[in-house]
């Protein structure tokens, strides 16, 4: 459904074709149940008068016998379409509506809020730039706008407006508004969501929906239509990173042999190289074929077909890539998955996981953590049941060409399928962080071992008795932070402090290991991931001895950094996260090491050629750049006192 334009009654091409190259925004709205997603929509829709007539005399005819406002209008009647709905006055299924505007073409997905239809929500927000998440005024944040919220973090969604709902039933309170906005805000600092903004609407009014509220004369931002046309999404899609899967090859005659597909990210050019995944095939790209004619140059999300210079053999299920832009390529992935089936998730079963244009059978290996959505906490599981997610580690029958989910949504997304029913069971998203096998099955086996099970299973003296004799109780304290931070200084000094205090103190560093007990270890991932498994061990064993353990380590992975803290016990293990900007780190740097990785002399290297992952709750943050390295070591040594590890 469109808008109302002069050009279709003065010239219907120059209408038509600016209609067709306006941007297209895809959307969500989500939240609790009775937020009013479904009202939200439909009034969206009847004050931009984009309702047909016929629609609108037949949705006051249903308001009158199924609506929910007294026989008055119900917008939500537009979206709620199935009998159940309409009987409930609740969403089931996810609706798709399409209109659009003088500026920007729309498609809304009005996804249901129930937790048992979690599933249909995370279907309908997998391929959206921007959530409308509401929440009743009178209410708050509830669970399940927590629960939507992280679903909309893990499905990578950029831009979130929370949009405070019935705003007239608390009789327009500007101080409920920003009570609701602190309470989110404090929740939503935990998940990856860069922008988020604040609307105050009445859906069933039309409150500061599509016009500005007189009843909010102290809101003085966008009202939500504006809003949805003016948001920038054209940095969302991944423009460096070219792939196009292969979907079919294009042979109707002995001179013509094209490669179709999706660009799943990136452009390509014509008389560019390329080079065939996994066969490593290289050619140049002699046209850029449309339905339309060719083209010089094309880019994602357009469907096209690539004839070659050369004969090389591609079919479906191949990806075609830059020779010096590779995606990752291995038989073994680590993914967080959502499980859509009312059958339990089975680790050992096989599967078919389907990605992008690729079909193969593989097994789910294990189910390291189940995610509680209302918490966000991680918590073992045997399996995953109906609308539940967490992190799996998955073993395919052979190399899948991919990136990483938050770089690159086209190829980092996934499904599985049963292969006896056919049924889509889950939805994938690859995880940045596979790894070295051998490396994660050492870890593996750490932990199934349990090694802070029984401190006392060789030794005649018990932690009881340990912790009697030192006024202390073992503690582990892995103070964590770029090159430069400032975290061996403050380690030496907070020893230091607890030594002169009587207490029994060891300290290790990350780069005194690695001159011994790690010396035939790179700086890899998996060489960092096994550093610090091997140093967990050894602080494993001072915590044994009765004795506090200072352990300073980049540490960059947080998966590592809890696998260590399961290691040792989360008892008797704290985070401090030396939260040093890096501008300092790099002014501290005396070997040179972050010029040699910013010229590409040092891979791997955290903050500049790898990920550093700031942990996400650690029990206390410094910055070594505000505050002294004595005040830092104070802070740490308060901390102890204060979770009763020392007297």
């Amino acid at each position: 459904m469109s808008h109302k334009s002069d050009l279709i009654a003065t010239d219907i091409d120059a209408y038509l074709k600016q209609h067709e190259h306006k941007q297209l925004l895809r959307l969500i709205t989500c939240g609790s149940v009775d937020d009013g997603k479904s009202t939200l929509i439909g009034r969206l829709l009847y004050d931009s008068k984009m309702i047909y007539e016929d629609q609108l005399a037949q949705l006051e005819s249903d308001s009158k016998k199924v609506g929910t406002v007294g026989g008055d209008f119900d917008p939500a009647l537009l979206t709620d379409g199935l009998k159940a709905e309409r009987e409930q006055g609740i969403t089931i299924d996810v609706a798709y509506r399409y209109f659009s505007t003088a500026k920007r073409k729309f498609i809304i997905a009005d996804t249901p809020g129930h937790e048992q239809y979690t599933r249909n929500m995370a279907t309908g927000a997998s391929s959206a730039d921007l959530a409308v998440i509401l929440i009743d005024a009178r209410h708050g944040v509830l669970t399940q706008t927590r629960r939507h919220s992280f679903i909309v973090s893990l499905l990578g969604i950029r831009h979130v407006v929370v949009a405070v709902n019935k705003m007239d039933l608390v009789d327009f309170s500007e101080d409920r508004f920003n009570e609701i906005c602190d309470d989110y805000r404090s929740f939503a600092t935990r998940l990856d969501l860069p922008d988020v903004h604040f609307i105050p609407i009445s859906a069933l009014k039309g409150d500061n929906l599509v016009d500005r509220s007189e009843n909010m004369p102290w809101y003085d931002g966008s009202t939500l239509m504006n809003f949805l046309e003016t948001v920038y999404i054209g940095s969302d899609r991944n423009l460096q990173d070219f792939r196009m899967p292969v979907q079919l090859v294009n042979r109707p005659n002995l001179n013509f042999r094209g490669f179709c597909g999706t660009i799943a990210s990136g452009i390509i050019r014509k008389g560019e190289e390329i080079m065939v995944l996994p066969s490593r095939q290289k050619s140049r790209v002699k046209e850029i074929v449309t339905y339309d004619g060719n083209l010089d140059e094309a880019f994602t999300p357009l469907a096209v077909t690539l004839t070659l210079e050369d004969e090389i053999d591609a079919s479906r299920g191949d990806m075609i890539v830059r020779e010096g832009n590779l995606p990752k390529s291995r038989d073994h992935i680590e993914a967080m998955l959502v499980w859509m089936d009312a059958g339990s998730m089975v680790p050992g079963k096989t599967y078919l996981f389907k990605h992008t244009t690729q079909t193969m059978p593989g097994t789910i290996d294990t189910l390291k953590y189940r995610v509680d959505v209302n918490t966000l906490h991680r918590e073992p599981a045997p399996q995953l049941e109906l609308n539940e997610i967490g992190r799996v580690s998955i073993s395919l029958s052979g190399p899948l060409h991919f990136d990483a989910y938050r770089r690159n949504r086209g190829t980092g997304a996934f499904i599985v399928i049963d292969r006896l029913t056919n049924a889509t069971v889950a939805g994938g998203m690859i995880l940045d962080k596979s790894g070295d096998e051998k490396t994660r099955s050492v870890w593996d086996d750490d932990l199934a071992a349990d090694p802070s099970g029984d401190p006392n299973a060789v030794s005649a003296v018990t932690s009881e008795e340990r912790a009697a004799r030192f006024g202390q109780t073992a503690i582990t304290v892995l103070l964590t932070g770029l090159t430069g931070s400032g975290k061996t200084s403050i380690a030496l000094a907070v020893e230091r402090k607890l030594f002169d205090a009587g207490r029994a103190v060891a300290m290790i560093d990350g780069e005194n290991v690695r001159r011994g007990l790690s010396r035939d270890l790179g700086f890899s991932a998996a060489d960092r991931s096994e550093n610090l498994r091997r140093s967990a061990h050894l602080a494993h064993g001072i915590n044994q001895a009765g004795m506090i353990c200072l352990a300073s380590f980049v540490a960059p992975s947080e998966e590592v950094r809890n696998k260590v803290s399961q290691l040792i016990g989360d008892e008797q293990f704290v985070v401090v996260h030396v939260a040093t900007p890096i501008d300092v780190c790099r002014e501290r740097d005396t070997k040179g090491q972050y010029a040699k990785a910013d010229a590409g002399e040092l891979l791997n290297f955290p903050g500049v050629t790898a990920v550093y992952d700031e942990p996400t709750n650690p029990d206390l943050v410094i910055d070594s750049s505000k505050q002294t390295i004595d005040e830092c070591a104070d802070e740490i040594v308060k901390l102890l006192k204060t979770k009763q590890f020392i007297r």
